[in-house]
């Protein structure tokens, strides 16, 4: 069990060691919520990196995209090496030739608070056991696609992807097919999350940097509403034409919860979130270093319960720690790559910030989050927007000021961060984590391009062209 477990963290250590060269110690390195999106040096123009030095993350992304397809034997052995090594021709360029530590220090903090997050909610979700024995209906799979997005608000996309994904797997069994899990990640994985500062990372950090905690209800639920009514209407069609032939048997119509005990070390991750010195002024902050406290209790979640968990479960659950290590070792490349994108980006936004309007906002934020991590992405958007009333992102009573003066922007960036992130695999961490599950799982998924040409653009765009023309279209 404790080798398993060894393997696991092994794969932190070594994406540690792999930002190891960033100096942590060096001066004002205390991290900020919001920093990575207005540090210093993307305020200078002249320090920003290169346009060439996105090539990295671009080869990264189509590797990712071709590897399963093209070259699946050397791809599965090799996606660690290949990740770090691209992540290390960005950080190196850092070092040596723009001589930044704070970007790189800052996207280490956010890839460890990612990490810590993602694996001790899979951990200790993995030692919950739900059975839901009942028929696999159209009407079933859309009620229970449902109540996972209402999850997703309490216990964030990642905590309702990996509590529900195994036993939504189960319930289909007999009619399983690639869609039913696509359908998942769209609901359950991104867009049911969007109504809490809980529910997805991008609405955390506004909410760490000022906006209200129920601002995001109040002004976005009707909005999510529709967008879960119309995928959930195309899902029930979808699922309605599958014809698949299976013996018929008789349901109890029960549903079995076992592994109470790990609905408590859920409860822990998710008070975790909060303990924050941006939250909580008398928590103390680690600084220099990299993590905080709530990053220590999440990993000490991740050993606990599973050590502590019942191996019956783990067994029924076919639990391993493939999927987080390949999210582990896939991400590290990702942050270290996307920093030079997200820097021009940021930039760019800036400069441009008085000519865009909430639909440029909209469809710029989107775009972005579906190829860049939603985090950063939300926020450099949200600074723009704020730059247009010349407000500081950084000051929480500026952000207030900005939510009293025209939320139309921040609700477009807020919507179009979790929404997106849909779009594709990397767009958000549990998209990755809930295709590897179901991959070990025996279903053949679709590569990187067929789910974003089968199903994202057919399916998602225009249901998020109809979201933009009734609330963001000529607006701002």
């Amino acid at each position: 069990m404790f080798s398993n477990l060894k393997k696991f963290f092994l794969s932190p250590l070594i994406i540690f060691l792999f930002f190891g060269t960033v100096n942590v110690l060096a001066e004002g390195t205390g991290t900020v919520p919001g920093s990575a999106v207005i540090s210093r040096e993307v305020e200078n123009a002249a320090k920003l990196p290169e346009v060439y030095m996105v090539i990295p993350f671009v080869i990264l992304l189509l590797m990712i995209a071709t590897g399963p397809l093209f070259y699946k034997h050397f791809w599965e052995r090799n996606y660690p090496k290949v990740s770090i090594v691209l992540g290390s021709v960005v950080v190196i360029y850092y070092l040596a030739v723009l001589n930044n530590h704070h970007s790189l220090l800052h996207t280490l903090t956010e890839y460890i608070s990612f990490i810590a997050l993602l694996s001790s909610l899979f951990v200790a979700s993995g030692g919950i056991l739900i059975k839901v024995d009942r028929e696999s209906t159209p009407m079933a799979n859309v009620i229970f696609l449902l109540v996972g997005a209402v999850i997703s608000n309490i216990i964030g996309t990642t905590g309702a992807s990996m509590l529900l994904i195994r036993p939504y797997i189960k319930m289909n069994r007999e009619r399983l097919r690639p869609y039913h899990i696509i359908f998942f990640i769209f609901i359950v994985s991104n867009i049911g999350g969007a109504l809490t500062p809980i529910g997805d990372p991008p609405l955390f950090l506004g909410f760490l940097s000022g906006v209200p905690f129920f601002w995001v209800i109040d002004n976005v639920w009707y909005i999510w509403l529709l967008a879960l009514v119309m995928i959930l209407g195309v899902f029930y069609i979808y699922d309605s034409m599958n014809k698949t032939e299976y013996e018929k048997i008789e349901y109890s119509g029960k549903i079995e919860f076992k592994g109470t005990k790990n609905l408590l070390y859920l409860l822990v991750v998710i008070a975790a979130v909060f303990i924050d010195p941006a939250v909580i002024s008398w928590v103390p902050s680690l600084a220099p270093l990299p993590f905080g406290i709530r990053e220590i209790i999440m990993f000490a979640v991740v050993y606990l319960s599973y050590k502590n968990a019942d191996k019956e479960i783990l067994k029924a659950n076919e639990f391993d720690f493939e999927p987080i290590k390949e999210v582990a070792y896939l991400f590290v490349g990702i942050f270290a790559t996307m920093i030079p994108a997200l820097q021009i980006i940021a930039h760019e936004a800036r400069v441009l910030g008085d000519k865009l309007s909430a639909g440029v906002f909209y469809w710029a934020t989107g775009f972005l989050s579906a190829i860049l991590d939603n985090t950063p992405t939300y926020m450099n958007f949200l600074s723009a927007a704020m730059g247009k009333y010349a407000l500081d992102v950084t000051d929480k009573a500026h952000v207030l000021q900005f939510v009293a003066l025209d939320d139309i922007y921040l609700r477009a960036i807020s919507v179009a961060a979790v929404f997106f992130g849909a779009m594709t695999y990397i767009g958000n961490g549990p998209n990755f984590m809930v295709k590897s599950i179901s991959e070990r799982a025996g279903i053949e998924m679709p590569g990187f391009f067929t789910y974003l040409i089968k199903y994202s653009i057919v399916i998602l765009v225009p249901i998020f062209a109809v979201i933009w023309l009734l609330f963001f279209y000529g607006r701002g």
